[in-house]
């Protein structure tokens, strides 16, 4: 028989889960503001944050689309680059997850920055499956609760942005990162992804400064 989770760690990995989870989720208040702001109806924008589900990509999206129907292609493919991360993800998460069945597509749509970030940051396998679910599900229900909150009173909450929760969700971020950095390679690559990011994004379409980012730091790991 498997030897259930510790009840000190079980705790500790759902706390952590939570609090990332209701730092992003708040954040789709912003999005159905901006998304109905951008020209979409309330159904379109609970349909993207029920059927895409990656923040990124929908910020991505609404942030072309609002200027026009020329911007389609380009937010198409700004949306595409963002996207392209979770693949990665999924590639480093299916043996730890080792998920079978109607889990499959349901842990693939909750495949996010988040979870995988709650998810490998844990030192226990169980511990792993645990956070990338509590944190994956509990992103999802918030998210798309929000999101349909932001749609619906988004002309009375004023500019979304100024409330500071893309803040939030970073702060959650730092939470999660700051215990990892206790070698010098690890916050050699963590500055390095921080500068690559920093210095490319004014100049490179929403996405490719994160992949980009990601390239820097794998080519530092391996050297």
């Amino acid at each position: 028989m498997t030897e259930a989770l510790d009840p000190g760690v079980r705790r500790a990995v759902i706390r952590a889960a939570l609090s990332v989870g209701v730092a992003t989720g708040a954040y789709g208040v912003s999005f159905g503001a901006l998304a109905v702001a951008a020209g979409l109806d309330v159904w379109q924008t609970c349909a993207m944050s029920l059927l895409m589900f990656t923040g990124g990509s929908q910020f991505a999206f609404i942030g072309i689309i609002g200027t026009g129907l020329a911007a389609a292609p380009a937010a198409i493919a700004a949306s595409s680059l963002l996207g392209v991360r979770n693949g990665f993800y999924a590639l480093e998460l299916t043996q730890l997850l080792a998920v079978r069945g109607w889990r499959r597509p349901a842990a693939a749509h909750v495949t996010i920055d988040e979870s995988t970030a709650v998810a490998v940051t844990q030192q226990d396998i169980r511990a792993s499956r645990l956070g990338f679910w509590v944190t994956g599900v509990t992103i999802f229900l918030l998210w798309n609760l929000t999101t349909l909150i932001g749609a619906l009173i988004g002309n009375a909450l004023g500019d979304p942005r100024s409330w500071g929760l893309d803040g939030a969700a970073s702060a959650a971020f730092v939470g999660l990162l700051w215990p990892r950095l206790r070698s010098g390679d690890a916050v050699a690559m963590a500055v390095v992804a921080g500068v690559v990011a920093v210095v490319l994004s004014p100049a490179l379409p929403p996405g490719l400064p994160v992949l980009l980012a990601a390239l820097a730091v794998l080519l530092r790991w391996r050297r």
